[in-house]
Formats: C-alpha cells, structure tokens, sequence
C-alpha cells in the first residue's frame, strides 16, 4: 500500500506545531510529510507502523519519526482508566533544526538523533516517562516559549541512551516533488472549504492539471477518491462535534459541508457503521459540552 502525503501546516510565525489529539479511535492512516514528528501516544494500546516496522504500543509510547517517513497508529483498545485515546505531537521542520545546529554548535549533540530518526527512533519507558510532563506543558506555552522548550527536549532526548530504531530500512514515497506540491495547493483548498460544495474544476484550476491528470494524482497520494476524501474529512469534522460538544445535528451538517441532517446521517452512518446518535451516545465525553469554538478547524493528520 503506497502511504500518502501529508501537508502538515506550520503557523506563520512559528517553529513548530504541537497538537493534542483526542479522538475516540486511530483509525489506520499510512502517510509521510517532509516534517520531523515527535509523538507521545497516551490512554492507548494499538499497533504502530513506521516504514518497514510493525509492532504493538502501549501507554506512553515516544517516538521520533523523520522526514517522508511513512508512518501510522491504529488503536486496538484503550488503556485502563483512559476515557479517550490521546497523541501529543509535535511537529518541526528540517530546516529550522539543522538552521539552528548551524548557529548553534552547542546543540551538535541533537544531529546523531536527527540522523538515526530518518528510520524512527523509539524511547525507553523511563524516558518517555520523563518527558511527559514537558510535551504537556508544550501545548500551553507561548510560541517562543514553545520553540525553547522542544529544543531542551531533543536535547534530552538526544542524550538519553534508552532508543531503538523502528524500522529496519528506508522507504522512499513514490510521490514526485511536483505531484507533492500540487497536492499541497489541492488539499489546503478542500480543507479551507470543506464545508462548502467541492466542485472539480476549481480543484483543477489550483492544481494545472487536467481532470483525469488530477483524479490520477489525488487517488496516488491519499489512497482515496476526491469524493470518498472529502466525506471522510467530513465525517471526521463532524466526529469531533458530535463527541464534544450538544450542537444539534442540522448545525453539524451544515458546519461540516453535508446536504442536510439526513444526508449527514447516511454518509456518517455508510463511513463510521455507526449513526450519529449512536456515535455522540458513545463517545461524547462526560461533563458540559465545551464551545464548537474550541475545535480548531484545520487541516491536520495524525502520526
């Protein structure tokens, strides 16, 4: 299965992302994207796969995965006491770390981790216990607070002899720069209007390519349709408020792009096997329901 690309969005005016993702599943999601990937899995028990390893994880599982690495979790069960299954991940650009190696030399001790991270790197228990905390506390810092802290925590990690490597080989996408870039323009425009019509020809027009052109080039990439994409990115939007917030179903749909409450129902119900009464039923966590506000939109994917 070819894994495909991911355009991960980095903040103008910032170093790195750092995302707190919860969701009721990982849902199986083979994909690469040219940033570093420092992810801690908690509340979880699965089975990660990064490039040619496949082995289980458990709570507090830490790993480092490198640039165009293909990689992906997928939840088994949660762990004992976990209401949700939970990744801090943090993102970071090769650019903007080896820039500061070089005005840096005090932080040469990071480049061996960078190196061995090009097959994934995972962290002993011990380390990735120390480190909990502080990925924590990354996801309340300012930004200049933030980009300081992920730079004491690679350097600790660099230090830290508890790692393996993840995979026994390189996999190199069969994704072409130029392709990648097209689907770059291409997703940031579905992801921005996703809960509007998608039409083909605009898709085109942002891409150069001829319809059957980009037909050919968004199925390589993402394993998916253009259609069968944007019902799941969709379904998922809709997941998140659904099981965190009492909008009423009619306001999902048309925050989410759908026809009406009853198309949403059909396409939730043919992706997710489940309604979304059912859904909300389930996974809607306890307590008062938080402000749709508090669910960032955009694009994103998990490790």
């Amino acid at each position: 299965m070819q894994p495909w690309f991911e355009a991960v969005t980095i903040p103008d005016g910032h170093s790195c992302r750092i995302y707190d993702r919860r969701l009721p599943e990982f849902a199986f999601n083979w994909h690469y994207h040219p940033e570093y990937e420092l992810t801690l899995t908690l509340g979880s028990h699965g089975t990660r796969f990064v490039g040619t390893g496949v082995a289980p994880y458990a709570e507090g599982d830490l790993a480092l995965i490198g640039p165009n690495l293909p990689h992906a979790w997928q939840s088994h069960r949660l762990a004992d006491g976990a209401a949700e299954h939970r990744a801090i991940v943090c993102w970071f650009t090769e650019g903007w770390i080896r820039g500061l190696l070089e005005l840096m030399p005090e932080l040469d001790v990071i480049a061996p981790l960078l190196g061995e991270a090009g097959n994934g790197v995972l962290f002993g228990p011990a380390v990735a216990m120390a480190m909990k905390a502080r990925l924590l506390r990354l996801c309340e810092h300012e930004p200049s607070d933030r980009a300081l802290g992920l730079v004491g925590l690679l350097l600790d990690l660099a230090r830290a002899n508890d790692r393996t490597g993840l995979s026994s080989g390189a996999i190199t996408p069969s994704e072409m720069p130029r392709d990648r870039r097209r689907m770059e323009r291409v997703l940031d425009h579905v992801h921005a209007q996703v809960a509007a019509p998608i039409r083909l020809a605009p898709l085109c027009e942002i891409a150069h390519v001829s319809e059957s052109q980009l037909q050919r080039i968004f199925k390589r990439s993402t394993g998916l349709s253009i259609s069968e994409y944007v019902t799941r990115l969709r379904v998922g939007r809709a997941s998140t408020l659904l099981s965190r917030t009492d909008l009423p179903m009619a306001a999902i749909a048309e925050k989410c792009g759908f026809h009406d409450a009853a198309h949403f129902a059909r396409k939730f119900r043919a992706t997710t096997g489940r309604t979304p009464t059912a859904y909300r039923r389930e996974f809607q966590a306890p307590g008062p329901a938080l402000p749709v506000g508090a669910f960032p939109m955009q694009r994103e994917r998990a490790g």
